[in-house]
């Protein structure tokens, strides 16, 4: 219960920051310090499976008294905190990778209190002190794959990485199909934190195009609608200002 404690304080203290509005230092605002936060519990909860594992082996190596009753008590307290802790953070754990770090770590949690549950009802009753290390295993070997998703799926934001479920491909695709776009180069995707996903592209437009605006306007609406993109930003060039600044760059090379 001590690393839920953490955990959720942690992930509390990531939402107040983030909620900082923006400053000349940091001029996108503090919203990604959820997402540091969610990599730490990562990496936090990691750490409890590898230790969880480790016990396990040690006690199934050298089997030690287990009091059952004590066991039980301890387990069914905090089963009953957990239950109570992921009724306030299910909701939020689907949209925050933030909360969602904190709510693996108390579902982890939970089903640590059922399987001690379960495994202090068989010592009390058949004295198989063994299957404690069995149970332990079990959830150990549950938490260490959704600690690499979340882990990888903080780092991915962190990385600057296209969030998941847009294909950049796709993306490049609807833009040239706008009326009036020539071209597009330096296009880049990513996300300050969970669902606020940011894209910026330079467009090359044709030289007796529609207006710019009527441009911007639509494929502003597109990223919105389509990929749900909340930030776009996109600097119109010409066919002949973008082939002056390939030159420019092979001269460079």
């Amino acid at each position: 219960m001590l690393t839920d404690s953490t955990a959720l304080a942690i992930s509390l203290i990531a939402i107040q920051i983030a909620k900082r509005a923006a400053d000349k230092k940091r001029t996108f605002g503090y919203a990604r310090f959820e997402i540091l936060a969610a990599a730490f519990n990562a990496i936090l909860l990691f750490m409890v499976a590898v230790y969880i594992l480790y016990e396990a082996y040690q006690r199934f190596k050298t089997p030690t008294e287990i009091q059952s009753t004590g066991m039980l008590i301890v387990a069914v307290i905090g089963l009953v905190v957990n239950l109570v802790s992921m009724r306030l953070l299910m909701s939020a754990s689907a949209e925050s990778l933030n909360v969602k770090g904190a709510y693996l770590e108390v579902w982890s949690d939970m089903l640590g209190s059922i399987g001690v549950i379960g495994a202090a009802l068989i010592i009390r009753f058949t004295g198989l002190t063994w299957v404690d290390s069995i149970v332990a295993a079990a959830i150990g070997l549950w938490v260490l794959p959704r600690t690499w998703v979340l882990l990888k799926e903080s780092m991915n934001i962190l990385l600057q990485g296209v969030p998941d479920g847009i294909d950049i491909a796709e993306v490049d695709a609807s833009i040239r199909a706008v009326e009036g776009i020539e071209d597009i180069h330096d296009l880049h995707i990513w996300a300050l934190t969970s669902g606020k996903n940011v894209m910026s592209a330079h467009l090359v437009i044709q030289r007796s195009s529609r207006a710019e605006q009527d441009i911007l306007a639509e494929v502003t609406r597109l990223m919105s609608e389509v990929f749900h993109i909340s930030h776009t930003t996109l600097q119109l060039e010409n066919s002949q200002f973008h082939a002056g600044l390939e030159e420019n760059e092979g001269m460079q090379h």
